[in-house]
């Protein structure tokens, strides 16, 4: 009897220093996330699908994480920031195309006039987009991408855009790779723009960035092969086009999932609806002051249904004023 009691309290003794354990490596990853509901979901789930013999527990191959871009790892106010990066473009283009001081939306576009560029609606946006990512190789589009990255900055904060990606969820991309998950971008925006920069902001690799697309064919000019970008839509990787691209580029059903707006709502749908235990999560803009607030009627990032549903169901919906020590990495924690 002695010895059973013995055994029984060593083994109580190394479950609560596990406990322990996984508890100060939880605060230590996670250190921009205030202790609240969102942050011990993460980490229950991390730890009940990690933990080897467990009920819950997961396979390595099997931990794919995706993640919305916009609004979900950095901001997307007061414009998709890839938008920015177009009306820029326009203005280094436009010595090359006099003709553009006369026709809209490009003359708009060249004046900062907002009101004409909303006026032009969403044909008058694509042509934008189109003019600013097409006919042009894959390479060069990236290097003008990389360009814009390093000199281009926020119009409220004067940082770089990359500075405003969101440190809490940084740490969260950290921390699910540490625990043996496959972290991946499904996103809205063109999947060139992101590559050109997400491994280096967020560790994220080319081929794990998935987004919209241009049919893009392979060409030889001068004598060398390139792939050139034409202004054919291929697929728009947004609502319901996000589980499809993520059958079709990662073949695994993801066990975890954040997004932001109703864009994503499929994505976390999908998710969800595979067995045994999942994560769907949904980043909540309610920090005006360190951020924007915005949600069910707003144009960029609309959080309506998703949340509804998020409400009803028991998502995860991360309240950024309330869960985060800071939104980006060159804030004080508060």
């Amino acid at each position: 009897m002695t010895l059973t009691r013995r055994t029984a309290q060593r083994l109580f003794a190394m479950l609560a220093l596990l406990f322990l354990a996984n508890l100060v490596h939880a605060q230590t990853a996670l250190p921009s996330w205030n202790d609240g509901p969102s942050r011990q979901a993460i980490v229950e789930f991390v730890a009940a699908v990690t933990q080897e013999g467990g009920a819950d527990y997961v396979a390595p191959a099997d931990r794919i994480a995706v993640f919305d871009n916009d609004g979900t790892l950095w901001s997307e106010q007061p414009l998709y920031f890839q938008l920015i990066f177009a009306l820029d473009q326009i203005k280094v283009m436009a010595p090359k195309h006099p003709e553009w001081s006369q026709e809209q939306p490009y003359k708009a576009a060249i004046e900062g006039d907002r009101q004409a560029l909303a006026a032009s609606g969403t044909e008058g946006l694509l042509k934008i987009v189109g003019v600013t990512h097409t006919n042009m190789t894959t390479q060069a589009f990236s290097d003008e991408v990389k360009q814009w990255v390093k000199t281009a900055q926020h119009p409220r904060f004067k940082q770089p855009y990359t500075s405003l990606t969101y440190a809490p969820m940084r740490e969260l991309l950290d921390y699910l790779r540490g625990n043996g998950f496959k972290t991946y971008i499904v996103s809205g925006g063109e999947v060139e723009f992101m590559r050109a920069w997400a491994q280096d902001v967020y560790g994220i690799p080319p081929e794990q960035v998935i987004g919209t697309t241009f049919v893009t064919e392979f060409q030889m000019q001068d004598g060398k092969p390139v792939l050139m970008r034409t202004p054919k839509l291929d697929y728009n990787d947004d609502g319901p086009g996000k589980p499809v691209s993520i059958n079709k580029f990662i073949g695994r059903q993801p066990i975890f999932a954040f997004g932001n707006s109703d864009g994503d709502l499929q994505m976390l749908q999908w998710t969800m609806a595979g067995p045994g235990k999942r994560f769907a999560g949904l980043v909540h803009h309610t920090d005006a002051k360190r951020e924007w607030a915005y949600d069910r009627e707003s144009k960029i990032g609309k959080l309506d249904k998703a949340l509804d549903e998020a409400n009803s169901k028991g998502w995860v919906v991360v309240d950024m004023a309330r869960e985060w020590k800071r939104v980006y990495a060159f804030e004080m924690p508060r």
